[in-house]
């Protein structure tokens, strides 16, 4: 059982790509602080405003078309991928795909439709950031 997201972001995709593997320009929109990703690499992700944070394992590194993690460690947790399409100089389509959501869970759809919106968001708040500078979005969900 999967989860798809796309989105289109006016900018190249070696900028959207540097947006997400950067650590200085992923605190503009998703997590607060972590390490540069690399392939093979385990990031610590941080979100200062939840206090929270969450281990990803960088599984493949394709740069400005594909980064693949695992979140959690130890094999476990669910696996993402974001596939970057360039379709001109100013513009990418960016897929997210999450894999492994257990179709026994009594939580499935919950946790489909949590996802799903966590995804949009993120997208959302990438897109203001590229495309216009604002990174003000990131952290602002109440729970």
């Amino acid at each position: 059982m999967y989860n798809r997201t796309k989105f289109k972001i006016m900018k190249p995709a070696h900028e959207v790509f540097e947006a997400f593997v950067d650590p200085a320009k992923i605190k503009n929109f998703w997590f607060s602080s972590g390490a540069r990703w690399e392939q093979g690499q385990t990031v610590t992700l941080r979100y200062e405003e939840y206090n929270a944070q969450v281990d990803i394992d960088v599984i493949e590194v394709e740069p400005n078309e594909k980064i693949m993690f695992r979140w959690g460690t130890n094999g476990e947790g669910n696996i993402v991928t974001i596939s970057l399409e360039e379709l001109d100089e100013s513009s990418t389509i960016i897929e997210i795909v999450e894999e492994g959501f257990k179709e026994d869970d009594d939580e499935l759809m919950s946790h489909l439709l949590d996802n799903k919106e966590g995804w949009v968001y993120m997208l959302t708040c990438l897109k203001g950031y590229l495309e216009f500078g604002i990174n003000q979005l990131r952290g602002a969900i109440v729970h």
